[in-house]
């Protein structure tokens, strides 16, 4: 217990350091050299994933939030540390982007690749919105990561805008699903951002991750 509460102030400390945006890649050929570990984000099209790394850094706007689902279209990456000890890396959001077919499939191609080549990446976090639960699109890239063999947590956002009773059944349920898949961490993480609920214990699972 008190080494899980040492990472997460060691974590709490880290986050609120250096946090920079480094660069968008549209294509692989645009990532960064592969030379710290990497904690990716993804999730369905406005799940909040930018509210969510905004909670995570302490930042009002190191992710832009936006309205239009589906406007995230590269992969984004943010150094944390100085020096830069791992990056977080911004998905495009999947699910119903208000974009051309042609624009969805090439988003969908530089996630896949980048997730099954990337040497660094350490672990991928699923967003999942307490509000709807796990949709077949979350059970889509929960299979690509399986089959990639890239661990991953899956974690609950806007827990607060939901009832208790109804968050228990969906944190039951996306257990029970978790079990279900080899890649997956069996400890799904609640989160809001709007809140900070299960902020710092997400914060000092990223820190893990970064060192296992």
């Amino acid at each position: 217990m008190a080494e899980q509460t040492d990472l997460a102030e060691e974590a709490a400390r880290l986050f609120s350091g250096r946090v920079e945006f480094l660069l968008s890649a549209p294509q692989l050929k645009f990532l960064p050299e592969p030379e710290v570990p990497e904690i990716a984000f993804c999730g369905r099209s406005n799940v909040g994933k930018s509210s969510l790394l905004n909670a995570l850094t302490g930042r009002r706007a190191i992710a832009r939030t936006s309205v239009t689902p589906g406007r995230t279209q590269e992969l984004n990456f943010f150094e944390v540390g100085e020096p830069t000890l791992f990056r977080l890396v911004d998905m495009p959001g999947y699910g119903f982007a208000k974009a051309p077919v042609k624009v969805v499939e090439k988003w969908k191609q530089l996630v896949r690749t980048y997730l099954r080549g990337r040497a660094v990446l350490k672990r991928t976090l699923v967003l999942v919105d307490s509000r709807h639960g796990l949709k077949p699109v979350d059970g889509e890239m929960m299979a690509m990561l399986d089959e990639a063999a890239v661990g991953y947590r899956l974690v609950l956002t806007k827990a607060d805008k939901v009832k208790a009773s109804e968050l228990a059944a969906v944190l039951a349920a996306t257990e029970a699903e978790a079990r279900k898949h080899p890649a997956a961490f069996p400890v799904v993480h609640v989160t809001s951002a709007e809140k900070g609920m299960g902020i710092p214990e997400l914060r000092a699972a990223v820190l893990a991750d970064v060192r296992s």
